[in-house]
């Protein structure tokens, strides 16, 4: 498995960038490889990317949720083997650090020797750079869902 663990402060109050955060659908506005995430329910999303060419889909499912704290995930179907979470941490009224780690599986050569030499954590921490251009320019998150989600709450 490759892992990755990528960090960045935002000049946002933290539910601000949660709640952005929890708005799926407005990840191809910020993430370079995701052509297309639809929610189907409250914890499940099916992805569309497309990464050195290759386009992969695949699902997944909301593992933990808490408000102004965390999200994460893991894939349950399709092409893409990871699980992750993201983090939100309040430095101040009006600034956060925002965290991504996740773990996934390299599938093809080109995918481990990316892997290796760290394009993934590259592309993370572009993906997040623009999260943050993103979030700071909106007068306000685009939306929400503030709901929680427990460890083993889902299979």
């Amino acid at each position: 498995m490759a892992e990755v663990t990528e960090s960045i402060d935002l000049d946002v109050p933290v539910t601000t960038a949660y709640n952005q955060w929890t708005q799926f659908e407005s990840f191809p506005r910020f993430l370079d490889e995701v052509d297309e995430i639809r929610q189907v329910d409250d914890t499940t999303n099916r992805w569309r990317v497309t990464i050195g060419g290759a386009t992969r889909e695949f699902d997944t499912v909301i593992t933990e949720q808490h408000p102004d704290e965390r999200v994460a995930w893991k894939s349950v179907a399709g092409d893409v083997v990871h699980a992750g979470v993201v983090t939100f941490h309040r430095l101040s009224d009006a600034s956060t650090r925002v965290t991504v780690q996740f773990d996934w599986q390299p599938g093809d050569a080109l995918e481990k020797i990316g892997a290796a030499i760290g394009v993934d954590d590259h592309a993370v921490k572009k993906d997040l750079r623009n999260f943050k251009e993103f979030i700071e320019a909106q007068p306000v998150e685009t939306g929400s869902w503030r709901g929680e989600v427990d460890p083993g709450s889902r299979a």
